[in-house]
């Protein structure tokens, strides 16, 4: 009966015992900024899987609303067909779990700004954080029609450099790059500020095992056997091929008459 309870309570713990994996917003198109009217689709996913999770967010207005009083949910995901600047806000995922107990690390996703211009210069910048040593580039967008203008991209409000084509590459980025990040365009506009995020390098792989010696070792006595076993062989072969040899020479000596002589059969008759 007891092996039976243990048998019975392994599979429970060992569901309780299991994390639940957090799970990942993202945002297509991928940036942090959009015109007002743009397409918005929101999804989260874990380990590529979508399914028993929201989107959430909170903007200014109210807070903790689910993608239902903003938007169209379709599983896991959540699109909004024309934003507007009230859609400006911190997005997130939360399992539906979450709302029925008390929030964790592993029932929510990390949070992701979204700001939505009336204007008509906007800054097309990450909204996920870059790893760093990657490249980085942002874009400074105008609305209708877009185009390649000449702009000037600040960082926390200094100005950092002109771009002539209206896009600025910030090559192998690292922690100090991280800031609020905004462009303008001559005759157009200013855009809103953005966040560049910069995450850790991830580890290094591991190294390789250290080969064993067990292999080496077994090859080895393999090969001392066959060795072995060869030169019996040969060895034995050998030996019989000289006996052979040895009997055959006997029996012709034995046959040989010219060989023979009258003395020897005198002497032999003489000994018995």
């Amino acid at each position: 009966m007891t092996g039976n309870l243990l048998l019975w309570l392994l599979p429970v713990t060992s569901l309780l015992s299991c994390p639940t994996r957090q799970a990942r917003l993202t945002v297509s198109p991928s940036s942090s900024q959009f015109f007002k009217g743009d397409f918005v689709s929101l999804s989260c996913e874990v380990d590529g899987r979508s399914g028993g999770w929201t989107v959430k967010r909170n903007n200014t207005r109210r807070w903790m609303t689910q993608c239902e009083e903003w938007g169209k949910p379709e599983g896991s995901t959540c699109n909004i067909s024309y934003v507007l600047p009230l859609d400006s806000g911190v997005y997130w995922c939360e399992s539906s779990s979450a709302s029925s107990s008390s929030s964790s690390s592993s029932s929510s996703s990390s949070s992701i700004n979204i700001s939505v211009s009336g204007g008509s210069v906007i800054l097309q910048s990450p909204v996920l954080p870059v790893m760093e040593g990657h490249d980085v580039t942002l874009h400074c967008q105008t609305k209708s029609p877009p185009s390649k203008l000449p702009a000037d991209f600040y960082k926390d409000g200094s100005l950092i450099r002109t771009e002539p084509t209206g896009h600025m590459t910030i090559h192998r980025v690292t922690k100090s790059d991280e800031g609020a990040y905004k462009c303008s365009i001559q005759a157009g506009g200013e855009s809103a500020s953005s966040w560049l995020l910069v995450s850790g390098s991830p580890p290094p792989p591991p190294p390789p095992p250290p080969p064993t010696i067990f292999p080496l070792i077994l090859h080895l006595l393999v090969f001392c056997l066959y060795l072995i076993s060869t030169l019996l062989m040969v060895s034995t072969y050998r030996q019989k091929h000289s006996d052979n040899c040895l009997l055959v020479s006997m029996a012709m000596t034995s046959l040989d008459p010219a060989k023979e002589e009258p003395g020897d059969v005198v002497m032999t008759e003489l000994r018995t």
